[in-house]
């Protein structure tokens, strides 16, 4: 297998990957390390590493890194050829797409064995706009905090608590809401609202105590969208989440469906993807690929979307 290694996830001990490397092959595989390093991007060195005869694409890093190396694999399979399942290695923050596939976190020996020895998953993807996601996609709020969140990072180092904080610092800085025309699976409506968050991960929406991982399991988006109730009524909805108290109809509106499309009134608008943001065009244009590639995992009670 090839491994992606991103140093610049939340683990950043120099020695971690070679460990990872000797874990695997103690596992009764074989490993070759490919480090992201400064003057080159993820993608390219994800490229790279599949111009060899490989059995695997592994990753190691966060959510973002993930999403990144995925998308590699969807671009090769878009374009005809054969894909090796992908392997993770969680080293990020929060770690979401691991947790939702039961794979070990903080604790690189146990993820190896997981490489070496679990079996092939289904992975169903999102997709905006040509870009891959796996958890969450988004417009308003949480770009924007993404933003606040480069910076406390930098100062204070990643945590949780620091991403915590960003939140707090983004909506208190909040701008206007956004006027958005929204169209699921071929119904439009009209919405005034700080935020649409399209989630394609079970496992997070029921961390969050959110109905609309049956609708996700079932192979559909769960898109919310909150009410435009000012900056302090943002914050308010936002503590409610972390404490999962957030509720339908009080705080967001669900939609579900497979095809998302959002037009705003703006052009261009950042978009946030899996704790990473871009700028795209509108209208964005959110799809389901179902099953789409393969993950090794371990075999769980349910589905890994």
């Amino acid at each position: 297998m090839a491994i992606v290694a991103n140093p610049g996830s939340g683990r950043r001990d120099p020695g971690l990957f070679d460990q990872i490397c000797d874990a695997v092959d103690r596992h009764g595989a074989q490993a070759s390390l490919h480090v992201v390093k400064d003057g080159r991007s993820l993608t390219d060195v994800a490229r790279e590493a599949l111009e060899d005869d490989i059995d695997i694409l592994a990753v190691g890093g966060g959510d973002g890194s993930i999403a990144g190396v995925t998308s590699v694999l969807f671009e090769r399979q878009q374009q005809g050829h054969d894909v090796p399942p992908l392997g993770i290695i969680p080293l990020g923050t929060f770690n979401y797409v691991a947790r939702s596939l039961n794979i070990p976190q903080d604790d690189p020996d146990a993820a190896a064995r997981t490489l070496a020895q679990a079996p092939v998953r289904p992975l169903s993807i999102g997709e905006v706009n040509g870009h891959v996601f796996l958890n969450n996609a988004s417009l308003g709020a949480y770009p924007a905090i993404l933003d606040q969140r480069e910076g406390i990072y930098r100062k204070w180092g990643r945590s949780r608590i620091a991403a915590y904080w960003s939140v707090l610092r983004a909506l208190m800085t909040l701008g206007s809401p956004l006027s958005m025309k929204i169209t699921v699976d071929g119904e439009p409506r009209r919405a005034k609202s700080p935020l649409a968050f399209v989630a394609n991960s079970a496992y997070q929406i029921e961390e969050f105590d959110l109905p609309g991982a049956d609708k996700v399991r079932e192979g559909q988006f769960a898109l919310y969208v909150a009410p435009d109730t000012g900056r302090y009524g943002l914050i308010l909805r936002a503590l409610r989440l972390a404490g999962r108290a957030a509720r339908p109809g009080r705080d967001m509106e669900l939609i579900h469906g497979r095809e998302v499309k959002i037009e705003t009134r703006q052009k261009k608008r950042l978009v946030a993807r899996d704790g990473e943001k871009s700028e795209m065009k509108s209208p964005f244009c959110f799809t389901l690929h179902k099953d789409v590639l393969r993950v090794i995992a371990p075999e769980t009670d349910q589905d890994p979307s």
